[in-house]
């Protein structure tokens, strides 16, 4: 079996699939649905948004998770400056409806409403927590990528789940009022917690958006990279039962460019923030 260093170095590339590219409009949500050329019952996985970025800023992370076998849609709604995470949590429950209800392509492609998972960044990292909790939505694994605060809260949400999970955090998020992924990690019974080196919580994002623009960080090749192979490899293991990829979804392995939380540590919590930011 090969390393998993090896592992990861492979899944940071496209994998072996020609991906194409659709519209998730002909089933009345606007966004964009990314496949393998060609494949039946395959694993799919709806993708939310962060605040303000529509979802051309993910096409190549969901291009990549395509390259691999996993049809991959993003709902591009709730776009404003005061969007409702509840709302798109609706439409990524109504996403994976669609993509596991109809043939796609040109009738070749198929998902199997049994490898549903879901994935969101930022704002769509909370939104896609609640999906799994409040939605119909099928889904046997979630991903929160360096999920938002948000009104209301997932941490809640999250302590609901029975479902596995992966929550990526960042190095600084100990002192972030932005992201509450520390504790949605701790509240979220099964879910895999790393932290991405050198990471931002906007890095994601494959260009500049408002928030470049107004001074902060921004697109980051290298944290595009990371979290690909991470969320590649998760997904393989949980949607499609590949045990090559066991160690991506195990809370103990120690994988490349991330860190696992120190075991020691007491719990985060908002108040700890504050007093953090301040000192």
């Amino acid at each position: 079996m090969a390393s998993t260093r090896k592992l990861f170095a492979a899944l940071t590339r496209p994998g072996p699939h020609r991906v194409l590219r659709g519209d998730l409009g002909f089933a009345g949500i606007p966004g964009i649905v990314y496949t393998p050329a060609a494949g039946l019952h395959l694993p799919g996985v709806a993708f939310g948004h962060d605040w303000l970025t529509d979802t051309a800023h993910y096409a190549g992370t969901c291009e990549h998770l395509a390259s691999w076998g996993i049809v991959t849609a993003a709902p591009d709604t709730q776009r404003g400056p005061v969007p409702s995470v509840l709302t798109l949590a609706a439409d990524l429950g109504a996403t994976l409806d669609v993509i596991s209800g109809v043939r796609l392509g040109v009738g070749d492609i198929s998902v199997n409403p049994n490898k549903l998972g879901l994935a969101g960044h930022g704002f769509g990292g909370a939104a896609a927590v609640f999906a799994a909790a409040r939605t119909r939505a099928a889904a046997v694994a979630v991903a929160a990528i360096f999920p938002s605060v948000t009104k209301p809260s997932a941490e809640q949400e999250a302590a609901a789940l029975t479902v596995p999970g992966l929550v990526l955090a960042t190095p600084d998020d100990q002192k972030s009022l932005r992201t509450d992924a520390l504790e949605v990690a701790q509240l979220w019974d099964g879910a895999v917690l790393r932290v991405v080196k050198k990471a931002n919580a906007a890095g994601l994002a494959e260009k500049r958006n408002l928030l470049g623009l107004l001074g902060l960080p921004g697109s980051s090749s290298k944290t595009q990279k990371t979290v690909r192979a991470l969320l590649t490899g998760f997904f393989l293991f949980h949607l499609t039962g590949d045990k090559t990829y066991r160690e991506f979804a195990e809370p103990e392995a120690t994988l490349p460019r991330t860190d696992s939380p120190d075991p020691e540590a007491p719990p985060v919590t908002h108040e700890d923030r504050i007093v953090a930011l301040f000192r």
